[in-house]
């Protein structure tokens, strides 16, 4: 994925991240860099030099469980007014919520947990951040130096669980190291292709005393990033040669920010090229725009899987070409010559050879290519029969769907949750499942940071806490989580952090009674043997709701939904509404397993025209 994250350049006070809170480069050493004495200041433990340094760097947010051994940050934090701590009820939630609260700002997210259980109960959320490209520091308490690796109370092996869901993992053994180490964690965290570091933090390094230092003095700036000019000439002769070109872009554009996303939209008018996005990058082009497609992939939009299957030639920017996007890659654009920009050199050439590959920040390659770009008024000439051949596409209505009087159809309950939500500018996060890929293909997002889902690791559990931790940001913001019955059990107990920390949240459950998504596949791959995907003791979701305190309500006929959403929408505090939908509902359309993207069904008995 793509881009600069925006929280690495300027923090919410302004301050500048990436000089004076990071080391001159993540493979670097650990280092604060040179300091100045300030003379006879009181000492400071390791955690209160942590919190300082975290403070110094912007951060006024943390997500967090205590637990024993980190009890000393527990402690200093009691006497820090400048950080506020979110307790959660779970730590897979604590990294998910910071995951919403980093996507929705562009900022860093940061949580704070104690060792062993405390410490392992992050993995899930770590992957996700991991897969999704999105800034998190993770601070686990640890035992004291000397238990470590005596199978001590509570102990883990912190380093070697996290390494494979982290971009970079350490454990600090030196107090006077804890401002050095956090700020090249932060420096990892937000720069390049974002993810999620962890500092696991031994208690008796939290209580070691630190002799007071001031700020290290900023660190050499990096040059300015140069596009190469040989690729990017190779690149607009290809745009100026198309005659079928798609604009693709994915979570990597949302990362690079919102002038990336404009910058996107500017090549998209300049080459009167048709736009589709991906899951994750939903919101970088304006849903209501004409020249946009709706999602591409394996419940993606026909127009836009068909022209991604028939164009000439396809722009990437900020994707990894996910398999869920690709489909069969043997088949995937296979007409196509492929223009690929991405801010981690790794992602290019990984899974689809890339003609003109462009590694590099989003902002900067596009800038430099419509600087190269003649607007010479021919692109709509050159691109007007391919726009028919689309306009035939899109005329298949391929989202198109039967509402019904007596029962409340999932795609109808997703239009009348856009209905409610147009000129609202909400935020909205999904768990994941038949809902969350309803929701992608139905509603409608403007603006870029204003979609929050599970996309590499698909982590059903996510919403609540992302919906959260997105509220705790933007304690303004409508914030909506639309989840499945399945997924919001995974992690219910959410209500009581939103309730505990008065985030006005709506979660919207879709509840068909079953694992949609795993019961529609065993439908149509496995015979109809629906094994073990129906649950048979679902909560009364309003009951319990109440009991967290929150307002709740259920509604299951058609004609009670818009008075239900408007009610849930519309509340001051917390709202939980049950929708019962159609169980046996499937979601259309659908790419099957080994197929390209020019075999799409449309529905159990309707293939589309492949031409």
């Amino acid at each position: 994925m793509n881009a600069r994250f925006d929280g690495a350049q300027v923090s919410a006070r302004g301050a500048v991240i990436d000089a004076p809170c990071s080391p001159s480069s993540p493979s670097s050493p650990a280092s604060a860099g040179p300091v100045a004495s300030l003379g006879n200041a009181p000492p400071r433990n390791g955690a209160q030099t942590l919190l300082d340094t975290l403070v110094a760097c912007g951060v006024d947010t943390v997500f967090g469980y205590p637990g024993g051994a980190v009890l000393p940050l527990y402690d200093a934090l009691h006497g820090e007014p400048r950080l506020r701590h979110i307790l959660v009820r779970h730590e897979q939630a604590a990294v998910h919520a910071a995951e919403g609260y980093a996507r929705s700002t562009g900022r860093l997210g940061v949580v704070l947990v104690t060792s062993g259980p405390g410490m392992s109960n992050t993995t899930t959320g770590l992957l996700d951040a991991l897969c999704d490209s999105v800034p998190v520091l993770c601070i686990s308490g640890q035992v004291n130096s000397a238990a470590i690796g005596t199978d001590a109370f509570q102990e883990c092996d912190a380093l070697g669980i996290s390494r494979p869901v982290t971009k970079w993992n350490v454990q600090v053994r030196d107090a006077a190291e804890v401002a050095g180490i956090t700020r090249r964690a932060l420096r990892v965290a937000t720069t390049g292709r974002p993810g999620p570091v962890l500092i696991d933090l031994p208690k008796d390094v939290q209580k070691q005393e630190v002799e007071a230092q001031s700020e290290p003095r900023a660190a050499a700036m990096p040059d300015a990033f140069v596009p190469p000019p040989k690729q990017i000439r190779e690149a607009v002769r290809l745009m100026r040669e198309s005659r079928r070109p798609v604009l693709y872009g994915g979570g990597g554009l949302v990362n690079s920010g919102e002038r990336a996303c404009d910058l996107f939209g500017q090549l998209a008018q300049r080459l009167h090229s048709p736009c589709t996005l991906t899951l994750m990058g939903l919101g970088a082009f304006p849903a209501s725009h004409p020249q946009y497609l709706g999602m591409l992939g394996m419940h993606g939009t026909l127009e836009a899987n068909l022209a991604m299957h028939h164009s000439d030639l396809v722009v990437c920017v900020g994707a990894r070409f996910d398999d869920r996007v690709t489909a069969r890659l043997s088949d995937f654009c296979p007409q196509a010559r492929v223009i690929h920009i991405d801010i981690d050199p790794a992602s290019i050439n990984k899974v689809v050879k890339a003609h003109v590959p462009l590694a590099g920040d989003a902002t900067a390659l596009l800038e430099a290519l419509l600087a190269a770009l003649p607007d010479d008024g021919e692109a709509m000439a050159r691109t007007s029969a391919w726009w028919q051949r689309i306009e035939v596409w899109r005329a298949e209505q391929s989202l198109a769907f039967e509402a019904r009087a007596d029962v409340i159809v999932p795609q109808q309950l997703m239009q009348a949750i856009a209905r409610q939500l147009d000129g609202e500018d909400a935020i909205v996060s999904t768990d994941v499942g038949q809902h969350q890929m309803w929701a992608a293909q139905h509603l409608k997002f403007e603006r870029p940071r204003r979609w929050l889902t599970s996309g590499g690791a698909g982590t059903m559990g996510y919403g609540l806490p992302a919906a959260i931790g997105a509220q705790i940001a933007h304690p303004d913001k409508l914030v909506v989580c639309v989840s499945g019955d399945a997924s919001v059990l995974m992690n219910i107990q959410e209500l009581s952090t939103a309730a505990q920390h008065r985030c006005p949240v709506k979660l919207i459950i879709s509840n068909n009674g079953c694992m949609g998504m795993v019961r529609q596949w065993q439908q149509l791959h496995h015979g109809a043997r629906y094994s073990h995907s129906y649950t048979e003791a679902l909560p009364d979701f309003v009951a319990l709701a109440r009991a967290f305190g929150w307002s709740a309500q259920r509604v299951e006929s058609p004609s009670q939904l818009d008075d239900a959403l408007d009610a849930c929408l519309s509340s001051p505090g917390p709202f939980l509404l049950d929708v019962a939908v159609l169980p046996q509902e499937n979601c259309f359309p659908m790419i099957p397993a080994g197929c390209g993207h020019h075999q799409i069904m449309l529905s159990e008995s309707r293939w589309a025209a492949a031409s």
